[in-house]
């Protein structure tokens, strides 16, 4: 008989206006871990659309609430590589995983400049089948860095010349989820190349089965453990969801406006596992 997988839970926030102040998300993240969530997850946004004003920086969060917990899976989810040097990201990547013990996710995308203009407004490539490209080289060099071999690339974008990236992370290789839209074949190809599949904007448990069903295709081998994650507004029933495939229930905080106390009564309450 086949055990089913374990699901998790995890909280998944917004660092915007009243929670853009890394202290209060230590402190947020430190309930999470003493309420029993399985996960605490953070919004990676340099800028969002009005009315949001203030947005804090997800990785100087991150390492402070790694220091502050020891058992929750930690990570940014998502960030959107094509705005961040490859080899910046191997040096972060792997500090947060030695700093938090082997805990860390990283959720990576495309990203979109509808939010908040975060591309067009800053200079960086605002033309997505580009940042497409950049996503995919940015992967390869990083999941070449975190093996601790030697790293030579010259791709379109990027270029390592003979860099080794030491120390490694505790996991050896990090986990990557990686987020689009249901029903694009490119992210479900990519996503099938690590470790899970974040579909964003999912509108019914069927779209979920569809894409698990699809993944699970393209796996080279769908045998070794991998994570479909959803993201439910708080009250939402995950039975579906998990009966579709879903490993990973992300809280889904509306930013518009951010209620800090509302907020904080979720995380206290813990995750409703079904």
């Amino acid at each position: 008989m086949t055990t089913p997988p374990k699901i998790n839970f995890g909280i998944w926030l917004p660092l915007f206006d009243a929670l853009a102040d890394p202290r209060l998300v230590v402190e947020l993240a430190v309930e999470a871990e003493q309420a029993g969530w399985d996960g605490f997850f953070v919004w990676d946004h340099t800028h969002w659309r009005a009315p949001v004003r203030a947005a804090l920086d997800p990785w100087i969060t991150l390492a402070a609430v790694a220091a502050a917990t020891e058992r929750v899976r930690i990570g940014p989810m998502v960030t959107p590589l094509a705005r961040r040097r490859p080899t910046l990201v191997a040096r972060e990547t792997a500090a947060l995983d030695l700093l938090s013990d082997g805990r860390l996710i990283l959720g990576v995308g495309v990203g979109s400049d509808r939010f908040g203009d975060e591309y067009s407004r800053t200079g960086e490539v605002a033309d997505e089948p580009t940042r497409a490209a950049m996503l995919d080289e940015s992967l390869t060099i990083l999941r070449r860095a975190w093996s601790g071999e030697r790293v030579v690339h010259r791709g379109d974008h990027y270029t390592v010349d003979e860099l080794d990236f030491l120390p490694r992370p505790v996991q050896g290789t990090i986990p990557v989820w990686v987020a689009g839209f249901p029903g694009k074949v490119r992210p479900r190809r990519r996503a099938a190349r690590h470790e899970g599949f974040f579909p964003v904007n999912l509108q019914h448990p069927d779209e979920l089965g569809e894409a698990v069903g699809a993944i699970t295709a393209l796996r080279e081998d769908p045998t070794t453990p991998y994570d479909f994650v959803v993201s439910l507004e708080a009250g939402t029933d995950p039975a579906p969801y998990v009966d579709a495939g879903a490993t990973w229930i992300l809280t889904d905080q509306d930013p518009h406006p951010l209620d800090l106390q509302a907020v904080r009564s979720l995380v206290r309450a813990g995750p409703q596992r079904p």
